[in-house]
C-alpha cells in the first residue's frame, strides 16, 4: 500500500494498480457493499474490503485529500490496529490546503437501533465518541469516552488492535474472512483468557478499537464531523448506517434549496437571447463601458451606499409579488438596513385577512432573509450567484403589519464560511421591534 497526496476536494480514493486502467474507488458510504466483520467498499467489479483501520488513519490525523493505492483487493493488516498507517502520515507530513474540507455540525439528534446495538449522535462542537461494548454474554464489558484530535487519536486509539472471541473463529475461516489471521494481528478472546502476543496496550483495549473503527467509517460521509456519537455494542453495519444517516440529514438543507429554487435557464434559451442582444448594444468601448445587471461587481454591495429599487433588483432574482425589500438604507461593516414600504395594494392582503389586512410573520421571514443574502453578496465570492434561504431560527412576531407601515429590516451577519451564511434580523415599524429571526442562507451559482 502506498499513500499519495492528492489536491484539494479530491477526498479520499483508493486505486487498485493491480487492476488495468487503475480504477479508483471514493472512499464514500454510497460504495459501502458488505459490512460483515470489516466494512468493504465497491463499485462493479471493483472491491475493496477492510478499509476501516486505513480511513482511521486518514481521519484522526485530519488529512481529508489522499490516495491510497494498493496492489490488492484489501489493504495490509499490519498488527490489527492503525499504529503503522498513523506513523506512515506522521513520517511523510501534512499540508494544510487553500480549499479545506468543511466540517459538517450535526444540527439534530439522530438515533437508531440496528439488532442489538444502539447508536446516536448528537450537537456538539468537536468530534467525540463514547462507546460501551461486550460480546452477546456481556463478557469484558469496556466503557471509553474521548474527544477525538490528531493528538489523542494517535495516544489514544490508533495502537488499538482488533479482536474476536475463540467461538467465531471457526465461522470465520469457513467464510474466507480471516485468512491472514493470526495472533500477530489480532486479540482472540477464549472463556476468560485474553490471547495475545503481547500485552494488552491498554487497559480498554477492545473498546477502543470499537472507537477506531467507528471514526474509520463515519469519514465515509466525505467531510470531517462535529458532533457526539454515543455507541453500544457498535458494528460496522450500524456504524455505516448512521453515517448514511448523517449524509442525509447533510443534504436536506440543499434538496429544500433546490426544491425553491427558481429554474435554470435553459442552455437554448441563453444562446437564443444572445445574438438578439448583441445587435441591440453596441460594441464596448472605452467610453461607453457595458452594464451588467446579471453579476453586479462588488462594489455595488460597499459601506455608505444605499440601493435603490432598480439596484436591488440586479441583486436578487426575486420579482413582485415576491420582492420584499423596495431600498436598501446603507450598509456598514457587517451591518445593512433596508426598507419594504406595506401598502394596500399588496395581493396577499385580499385574504389575509379580508376587513382585518395583516402582512403574513414569513413574509416578514422573508424580507430579513434577502435582505440577509445583499449583505452577503459584499464578498466577492458570492456576487453573482443566488442566496438560497436554507433555515431559520428563534423567530418570534410580536407585533400586526398593516398597510401604510414602512417595515425597516435591519441584518447583521454574524458567522460567513464558505458559500454559508448566517445573519440575525429585526424588523421595525416606528421603532418598535415587529418581527426577528436568526437565518442561515446558501450561494449557490446561477
Amino acid at each position: 500500500m502506498n499513500l499519495l497526496p492528492a489536491p484539494a476536494n479530491t477526498g479520499v480514493r483508493f486505486r487498485r494498480v493491480d487492476l488495468e486502467g487503475k480504477p479508483e474507488l471514493e472512499a464514500r458510504v454510497e460504495f459501502v457493499t458488505d459490512t460483515q466483520r470489516s466494512t468493504t467498499l465497491g463499485k462493479g467489479s471493483v472491491k475493496i474490503h477492510t478499509v476501516e483501520h486505513v480511513l482511521a488513519a486518514l481521519a484522526g490525523a485530519g488529512v481529508t485529500n489522499a490516495i491510497v493505492e494498493l496492489d490488492a483487493n484489501e489493504p495490509p493488516i499490519a498488527d490489527g490496529s492503525s499504529r503503522e498507517f498513523a506513523r506512515m502520515i506522521q513520517e511523510a507530513g501534512l499540508v494544510t490546503q487553500t480549499d479545506p474540507a468543511e466540517p459538517y455540525a450535526v444540527t439534530q439528534p439522530i438515533e437508531l437501533s440496528v439488532g442489538e446495538t444502539q447508536m446516536a449522535v448528537f450537537p456538539h462542537a468537536g468530534f467525540k465518541v463514547t462507546c460501551t461494548s461486550s460480546d452477546k454474554a456481556g463478557r469484558f464489558t469496556q466503557f471509553f469516552s474521548i474527544e477525538i484530535t490528531p493528538e489523542t487519536w494517535e495516544r489514544d486509539l490508533s495502537h488499538a488492535r482488533t479482536f474476536c472471541f475463540y467461538e467465531e473463529i471457526e465461522f470465520l475461516i469457513r467464510n474466507g474472512l480471516i485468512k491472514g489471521g493470526s495472533l500477530e494481528n489480532a486479540i482472540v478472546i477464549r472463556d476468560d483468557a485474553v490471547l495475545t502476543t503481547e500485552p494488552l496496550r491498554y487497559p480498554e483495549e477492545f473498546v477502543r478499537h470499537k472507537i477506531l473503527d467507528i471514526i474509520g467509517d463515519l469519514s465515509l460521509a466525505g467531510r470531517p464531523i462535529r458532533g457526539h456519537v454515543i455507541a453500544v455494542k457498535p458494528s460496522h453495519h450500524a456504524n455505516a448506517e448512521l453515517t448514511r444517516a448523517i449524509v442525509a440529514q447533510m443534504r436536506r438543507p440543499l434538496e429544500q434549496a433546490q426544491t425553491f429554487a427558481p429554474p435554470p435557464t435553459p442552455p437554448a434559451a441563453v444562446a437564443e437571447k444572445a445574438p438578439a442582444r448583441a445587435k441591440q448594444e453596441p460594441a464596448p468601448t472605452e467610453s461607453r463601458p457595458v452594464p451588467n445587471s446579471s453579476a453586479p461587481s462588488e462594489a455595488v454591495v460597499r459601506d455608505g451606499v444605499s440601493l435603490d429599487i432598480g439596484e436591488v433588483m440586479k441583486l436578487l432574482p426575486h420579482r413582485p409579488p415576491f420582492l420584499m425589500v423596495d431600498r436598501v438604507l446603507r450598509i456598514e461593516g457587517n451591518k445593512i438596513t433596508a426598507l419594504k414600504q406595506v401598502t394596500i395594494g399588496e395581493p396577499y392582503f385580499a385574504g389575509h385577512f379580508p376587513g382585518h389586512p395583516i402582512m403574513p410573520g414569513v413574509l416578514q421571514l422573508e424580507a430579513i432573509a434577502q435582505v440577509a443574502g445583499i449583505l452577503m453578496m459584499r464578498q466577492a465570492e458570492n456576487a453573482g450567484k443566488l442566496a438560497y434561504f436554507m433555515s431559520a431560527e428563534d423567530v418570534k412576531w410580536r407585533k400586526p403589519v398593516r398597510p401604510g407601515d414602512s417595515l425597516t429590516i435591519e441584518v447583521e451577519l454574524t458567522k460567513s464560511r464558505g458559500k454559508i451564511g448566517r445573519a440575525r434580523g429585526t424588523c421595525y415599524v416606528d421603532g418598535d421591534v415587529v418581527s426577528e429571526a436568526v437565518v442561515t442562507c446558501m450561494f449557490m451559482d446561477r
